[in-house]
């Protein structure tokens, strides 16, 4: 888990735009981060198999 001042210093504005630091808005994490729901991999599939996340659900085949 992330220190509180590294949350807030990747929500600061960055000097340049290559070094904005994306993070999971749950839990801080900055790896394996999915853009389309704000979400770490953790986190999304925990959310999903609760059914918090409307259209996604376990694939199966």
């Amino acid at each position: 888990m992330p220190k509180k001042s590294q949350i807030i210093k990747s929500k600061k504005k960055p000097k340049f735009s290559t070094r904005i630091v994306r993070r999971c808005f749950r839990c801080g994490r900055k790896r394996g981060f999915m853009r389309k729901f704000g979400l770490c991999r953790i986190c999304f599939r925990e959310m999903a198999n609760q059914g918090l996340i409307p259209g996604v659900r376990k694939s199966s085949w």
